[in-house]
C-alpha cells in the first residue's frame, strides 16, 4: 500500500495545502507517475469543493479534480491514479463515503491496485478502522463509525497536549484516556500538527514510517499502560504488520 497519513493540512511554516509536506506528497505522486489526483473534498461544509481541489493542484504543482465532477463516484474511484481525501467534519465525511458506496472501491483502489492514498485530518480519521477518535462534532443524523480500516491503529490527528489557561473541560489526553477505558483492547496514535504516517509498498513487505516538519514525536495510548512518547514508526511496526522504514 501507498499511504501518507497527515495529522492537518496547513501549517505556518509553509503555504499552502499540504505545503508542510509538499516534497514528501511530490516525491510519492512522482513515483507512482501520476497524472491527475482524484479529491474527495466531502468533510468541506462551508467552502466550495472546486475550490478545494483548485487549491490542491496549485499547492502540489499539479491538476486535481473534485469527485463531485463525475456522475459515477464509483466509476471515479476506479479509474484514479490516486486519492486524496480532504479535511473537515469527519462524521459528514464517512456518511456520505458509506451514502455514495466508496468504502469497498477505496479499499480495493489502494489494496489490489497500489493506487495512492493521501489523507489529512478527516481524511486521516477515515483510513482508520473507525472514526471513533474524531475531534469533531456529530453534525449529521446518519453517523456512521466503521471506516476504511486501511491502516489497523486509531489515529487522533491535530493531537494538542498543552495546557489552555481558563480551560475546565477534559483534555485531550483525557478524552484519550476515556476511550481506551471503554476500548481496552485498543490502541489510539495521536498526531501533533504538522506531522505524519507513511506507508511504502516494497517488494519485501509495506514499511511504516514517522515525520514531523517540527521534529516533534507523537504518542501511543493504551489502557492500563503508560502512555508513549515516541519519535520514530518503531512501536507502531511492532503493533502492525508494517516493518519499520530504513
Amino acid at each position: 500500500m501507498e499511504l501518507l497519513l497527515l495529522s492537518n493540512g496547513k501549517a505556518t511554516e509553509c503555504q499552502g495545502l499540504l505545503g508542510w509536506a509538499r516534497e514528501r506528497v511530490q516525491t510519492l505522486l512522482a513515483r507512482k507517475q501520476v497524472k491527475r489526483i482524484l479529491l474527495i473534498p466531502y468533510a468541506v461544509i462551508r467552502s466550495d469543493w472546486d475550490a478545494r481541489a483548485n487549491e490542491l493542484g496549485e499547492s502540489l504543482g499539479g491538476e486535481a479534480i473534485s469527485i463531485h465532477q463525475f456522475d459515477d463516484p464509483v466509476d471515479a474511484i476506479q479509474q484514479a491514479e490516486a486519492i486524496f481525501i480532504s479535511g473537515g467534519n469527519t462524521w459528514r465525511l464517512n456518511q456520505l463515503l458509506h451514502e455514495n458506496g466508496l468504502v469497498v472501491p477505496i479499499q480495493r483502489a489502494v489494496r489490489e491496485r497500489g493506487v495512492p492514498y493521501v489523507g489529512w485530518s478527516a481524511g486521516c480519521n477515515v483510513a482508520t478502522p473507525s472514526i471513533r477518535t474524531t475531534n469533531d462534532m456529530p453534525v449529521c443524523n446518519a453517523a456512521v463509525l466503521p471506516a476504511l480500516g486501511l491502516f489497523p491503529l486509531q489515529i487522533n490527528p491535530h493531537y494538542l497536549d498543552a495546557s489552555i489557561s481558563g480551560h475546565m473541560g477534559e483534555t485531550r489526553d483525557e478524552r484519550l484516556a476515556e476511550f481506551c477505558a471503554i476500548n481496552p483492547s485498543e490502541h489510539v496514535v495521536a498526531l501533533r500538527e504538522a506531522s505524519l504516517l507513511q506507508i511504502s509498498g516494497e517488494s519485501s513487505g509495506d514499511t511504516l514510517e514517522y515525520w514531523s516538519a517540527r521534529g516533534e514525536g507523537f504518542k501511543i495510548f493504551k489502557h492500563g499502560e503508560a502512555t508513549q512518547e515516541c519519535r520514530d514508526a518503531s512501536p507502531l511496526a511492532a503493533l502492525t504488520a508494517f516493518r519499520p522504514h530504513g
